[in-house]
């Protein structure tokens, strides 16, 4: 993946983490970084919607991280991507 895009990419999901976590400290003071990767185990953080809503814009950028990851990897082991099937 170019280097443009894979820092484009950090950049979101450092930025989302962030905001989450400071969404999950207005629920829970304690809440720690390792905390908001397991929410199930914070009740007040599973109830709220905009924690929920914040946490699955996150997993969006991952997913849409791995996707591009994965289709980079794949044209550069076969060539250029026609679009044909």
């Amino acid at each position: 993946m170019p280097e443009e895009i894979e820092a484009l990419f950090e950049e979101m999901i450092r930025h989302q983490r962030a905001k989450l976590l400071a969404l999950a400290r207005t629920l829970n003071p304690r809440i720690t970084e390792d905390d908001v990767l397991s929410p199930d185990d914070f009740p007040e953080l599973i109830r709220d919607p905009r924690f929920s809503w914040e946490d699955g814009v996150l997993a969006g950028l991952l997913s849409a991280q791995m996707a591009v990851r994965a289709a980079y990897r794949d044209q550069s082991s076969v060539g250029p991507v026609s679009g044909k099937q």
